[in-house]
């Protein structure tokens, strides 16, 4: 094999590729219903690599190529979560001080049982990176080989450790309420009198149901319900929303129709376009007077595989896809204003996404001078997240479009993954048989094993039983603490890319980053 192993180390480009395909195969290999997903590609790649290592040959991909896929990943991750960002961080920054604080604790306790078994404070730092599996935190020591060995050595578990309380998480997702809930149609006869108006009945349900047409009493023309319409007497109204709720309308208004007025499009007609226009891009569904203009409204927009309501305030992404209901003649220039492009699904906004990330670059460069000659820096990792979730937030700034349409977002946020643990999985696999060779292995195991330890448990069973998290942000939150794409990966296929778990995720990682950054710095310099 050492030819083999010396030709793929002569073409780095060819070993990533390679790496990701074999890797991603690894990862669909179900044992006792479980996967690794796309963390098969890092246990993969440091498989390949200490097996070349035993035959002599060193495969190592250049920092660029991880560099890169660290940064879309990050860039691309920020983008999805930014819209709900601000709102989580407001309401859970305790939970970041209980991150921050077990950090610091573990750190400590590091430190302190590194140099009782006489391991040097350059190797601690590193296998503090190593447990924590946050590379960054490596480039903040130097990375020395003494450090180095420290990261490889206490990595594998630094994965594992945290994979296992992901796991544990995830077992207590059931009677959660907060996700993507599937949403329902019926046709409801109206018998009460009171003739409420849609925007009354939609605040007494927490904006939770909508309405698309309404038909009046004696089989009269069939109309698109607006936020003033009234529910007359007689008539049959489609309501739309979740299914408690969906009979909670039905109940108060009368009772279920037998008349399908849906898929009655004498008057109306039904079509799901794709938002393709960006200048349509970061505005609320209410701004694009749908109705003043065509009598049309849309009771509800699918983004990725979740069905939203269309509310008023409901802010628009390039590929959502909008649920119409208008006039038949009014459908041609429906059209022709959203777009219906498939296109704008996979449209990658290259404004945004290359000012975005060189702008994250130069934040990620930025050194902020510290007490004893040192200096710290974000990294790249972080500056760029930071600059998704900003981007993402904003959605546009004057004319423009500051995202990307959440599928473009996730195809090249799992591109950006994947390529990062290939590199990732070869700088550990390279560095494993130095750390066994080196005696040092077995105090290094155990360093790395308290950190993590620490690190996973202290904010599992704060955040589980102090803070009564759910388990499906939990989940999001242990990968966040982690700073690691591949528990995020392990989380998403999981729960099949429930949204809470990359929000939870944005909103721990950039404060973890920060900390274990200037935690590395500390250890060197203590």
């Amino acid at each position: 094999m050492r030819p083999v192993f010396e030709f793929l180390a002569a073409h780095p480009v060819l070993t990533v590729f390679l790496l990701v395909g074999l890797g991603s195969a690894l990862g669909r290999i179900r044992i006792a219903g479980v996967s690794l997903g796309a963390i098969g590609v890092l246990f993969g790649a440091m498989g390949l690599t200490a097996w070349a290592v035993s035959t002599g040959v060193t495969i190592e991909l250049p920092a660029l190529i991880g560099d890169t896929g660290l940064v879309l990943f990050a860039f691309c991750v920020g983008l999805i979560a930014g819209p709900s960002f601000g709102h989580a961080l407001r309401t859970a920054y305790p939970l970041l001080l209980v991150v921050a604080g077990f950090l610091v604790v573990a750190a400590a306790a590091g430190f302190v049982l590194g140099r009782a078994m006489g391991v040097s404070t350059l190797t601690i730092a590193g296998t503090f990176a190593g447990a924590v599996t946050n590379t960054p935190a490596l480039a903040a020591t130097g990375g020395s080989p003494e450090a180095t060995v420290g990261y490889a050595s206490a990595y594998v578990f630094g994965v594992v450790g945290p994979m296992l309380a992901v796991g544990l998480a995830l077992r207590h997702r059931a009677g959660e309420t907060g996700g993507h809930v599937p949403l329902v149609d019926k046709a409801v006869r109206i018998d009460t009198t009171d003739r409420p108006t849609a925007r009354a009945l939609r605040a007494r349900y927490g904006g939770r149901i909508t309405f698309s047409r309404l038909r009046t009493k004696g089989g009269g023309a069939m109309a698109t319900v607006g936020p003033d319409t009234e529910m007359p007497p007689g008539g049959v109204v489609n309501v739309i929303g979740p299914q408690d709720a969906v009979e909670a309308v039905a109940a108060e208004l009368g009772h279920t129709s037998s008349l399908d007025i849906v898929h009655d499009r004498s008057h109306l007609e039904y079509r799901r376009l794709i938002l393709s226009n960006p200048q349509l891009a970061g505005r609320t569904l209410a701004s694009l007077g749908l109705r003043e203009r065509f009598g049309a409204t849309v009771p509800r927009v699918r983004r990725g595989d979740a069905d939203i309501i269309g509310e008023a305030s409901l802010v628009l992404q390039q590929g959502d896809r909008l649920q119409v209901v208008a006039p038949r003649d009014a459908m041609p220039a429906l059209t022709a204003l959203i777009g219906d492009s498939e296109r704008g699904i996979s449209d990658i906004n290259p404004v945004a996404l290359g000012l975005g990330i060189a702008l994250g670059l130069a934040i990620g460069a930025i050194q902020v001078p510290l007490p004893g000659g040192g200096v710290f820096a974000l990294g790249p990792a972080a500056g760029a997240l930071i600059v998704g979730l900003v981007f993402g937030r904003v959605r546009r700034i004057g004319p423009i479009v500051t995202t990307l349409p959440s599928t473009a977002a996730n195809v090249l946020s799992e591109v950006g993954l994947v390529i990062f643990l290939a590199y990732a999985g070869t700088k550990a696999g390279s560095l494993i048989i130095s750390a066994i060779t080196s005696g040092e292995i077995l105090r290094l195991l155990l360093l790395g094993f308290v950190i993590t330890t620490i690190v996973v448990a202290g904010t599992y069973l704060v955040a589980r039983h102090a803070m009564h998290t759910g388990g499906t942000r939990l989940a999001g939150v242990m990968a966040g603490t982690l700073t690691n794409p591949a528990l995020l990966a392990f989380a998403n296929l999981r729960t099949e890319y429930d949204t809470r778990v990359a929000l939870a995720y944005t909103l721990v990682y950039p404060a973890a980053m920060v900390v274990k950054i200037l935690l590395a710095q500390v250890l060197v310099a203590l």
